[in-house]
């Protein structure tokens, strides 16, 4: 190599750096589970890439966060009085129960055992975020790190309080919260109960005047009685480490920038705000070749074909009864069937169909055999099969999954089923119907080509909104004013009063007049008379 052009590399080897040094910030995670962890892991690893520095907040009782098994990412883990054992419990025991004893179907009844979570979920919250922001020694260590933003999922509150303490900026990436409280109260953002179905209404965007009124009775039912977690514990606690009065929704509200994974192909058009992006599929990717004993499997189905079946990560030990239900179902198929399920084989598995413990979901449903996904209706799952086109059927087991179905079959790509009191029958009629109608098809290709045909791929906007907050130290250009006003100064209650006392008192005042006038008249009228 000649001395030119080894001083070139060197040169641009130098620029690179600082550049480099220049552009790239650290970053702080505020620790949370399940899906949650696995979305924002998608983010993180991209601005690893990116050349950010990435520090995990992590909670030695954590249930999904291996420290050992994630490269590039800095691990702080704190003690908790917790154990994994104990937290993991919390969670199955809810789910299983929501999942058999809790009727999905019977909405009023459904509700309260979902808020009473909430709440317990609200306290577990509460004592692992006083862990961290009371421990002295870690958060002198974080403070002197000098992180450039913290990022967060809403659902796993606490974060907006350690921004507070660290004085850096906020990032929010979510799904939803149900009914859009978090969102609402404490993002200001704008939801028409005339056409915006809230989160757990089980309404589509396309409402009559009585989904309307469904509509109406859920968003009064979530302002004023579902719990925005355990606020007024949340507010004590607050204003107790801040030394000033402060509330749980005031510091939600300072959140910079709200990712939300959600996009049109899935949504219904309704107002966004400035500093709300959507970024849903942001895991979203090409398939990968299958391992060679699944693509054997896959090759062997012919033109038939195969089906993907799974109900998440979350879900394991279904019942014998409602997995022999489900096999039945799956044997009568001309299909292959992958299955992703944990528990004891089935009596009525088929041949056609294979069980996994872990199954490369994206990957499968990308295969050009795939025809059908049969899904718990997890946003994840719903976009990846947008993203690949595949029909699906639904079976939501809680959460915004039920919304996510019917959002699809409203469309025409899904057809919804109950997970309790489906038949063999219904399930196989469902899967006959989204395989072999093809608006079906149809209709989720459009989804997907609208999903496909954007300026940027979600990932890059995510980390793009992530690194302009970082840039400009906040993102306070984009917040509306909404978020200074008092809830009486947002409905523009003072305004319309201050109006109506005008109108009040210039009326008041008109009759007073025409009284005065009418009298002086009446007055000389009979003075006249006298004379």
């Amino acid at each position: 190599m000649s001395v030119k052009c080894l001083s070139l590399l060197l040169l641009l080897l130098q620029l690179s750096c600082y550049f480099s040094s220049g552009s790239c910030g650290k970053v702080l995670v505020w620790p949370m589970e399940f899906s949650h962890w696995m979305n924002l892991k998608n983010i993180l690893d991209e601005l690893i890439q990116r050349g950010h520095e990435v520090t995990v907040l992590r909670s030695s009782a954590s249930v999904v966060i291996n420290a050992k098994n994630e490269s590039g990412i800095k691990f702080e883990t704190f003690p908790t009085s917790y154990t994994k054992d104990e937290l993991e419990s919390f969670f199955m025991h809810w789910f299983h129960n929501v999942m058999y004893n809790v009727p999905l179907d019977i909405y009023w009844e459904h509700l309260p055992e979902v808020s009473d979570f909430v709440l317990r979920y609200s306290d577990i919250s509460e004592n692992i975020c006083r862990e961290v922001v009371l421990n002295k020694k870690l958060m002198t260590k974080l403070r002197k790190a000098k992180f450039d933003v913290v990022i967060a999922d809403p659902v796993s509150p606490g974060s907006d309080l350690l921004a507070e303490l660290l004085k850096i900026p906020l990032v929010y990436s979510l799904r939803g919260f149900p009914g859009y409280i978090l969102q609402k109260h404490g993002g200001g953002l704008l939801l028409p109960p005339s056409y915006v179905p809230v989160m757990m209404s089980r309404l589509s965007g396309r409402m009559t005047f009585t989904d309307r009124v469904i509509n109406m009775l859920c968003v009064l039912y979530f302002d004023f009685w579902f719990p925005k977690f355990n606020e007024k514990r949340w507010d004590r606690f607050y204003s107790e480490v801040l030394g000033k009065p402060a509330t749980f929704l005031e510091l939600v509200g300072k959140a910079d920038m709200w990712l939300i994974r959600s996009y049109w192909d899935l949504e219904f058009p309704r107002p966004l705000l400035p500093n709300f992006q959507f970024v849903g599929g942001l895991h979203c990717k090409p398939a990968k070749p299958l391992p060679k004993d699944m693509e054997d499997f896959v090759q062997s189905s012919g033109e038939e074909g195969v089906v993907v079946f799974s109900l998440g990560s979350m879900f394991s030990n279904m019942t014998e009864d409602r997995a022999n239900v489900i096999a039945s179902a799956l044997a009568q198929l001309p299909q292959k069937v992958l299955w992703r399920f944990e528990g004891k084989k089935p009596d009525t598995l088929g041949p056609n169909t294979r069980l996994y413990k872990w199954i490369p979901q994206n990957d499968i449903l990308g295969h050009p055999k795939t025809k059908a996904f049969i899904t718990h209706g997890g946003a994840n799952g719903v976009f990846e099969a947008i993203y690949h086109g595949i029909p699906m059927v639904g079976i939501p087991l809680f959460g915004d999954q039920p919304d996510n179905i019917i959002y699809m079959q409203t469309k025409g790509a899904a057809v919804m089923l109950d997970f309790k009191t489906m038949s063999s029958a219904d399930l196989l009629s469902a899967l006959k119907t989204v395989i072999n109608d093809p608006s079906y098809k149809e209709n989720v290709m459009t989804l997907s080509r609208i999903h496909h045909d954007q300026p940027m791929k979600p990932l890059d906007r995510a980390v793009f909104w992530i690194e302009h907050v970082m840039r400009h130290k906040g993102a306070k250009h984009l917040r509306v004013a909404a978020y200074d006003l008092t809830w009486y100064q947002y409905h523009s209650l003072d305004v319309i009063g201050f109006l109506l006392a005008c109108v009040a008192i210039i009326t008041f005042l008109f009759i007073k007049s025409c009284l005065l006038i009418y009298h002086t008249i009446v007055a000389k009228g009979e003075k006249r008379k006298r004379d």
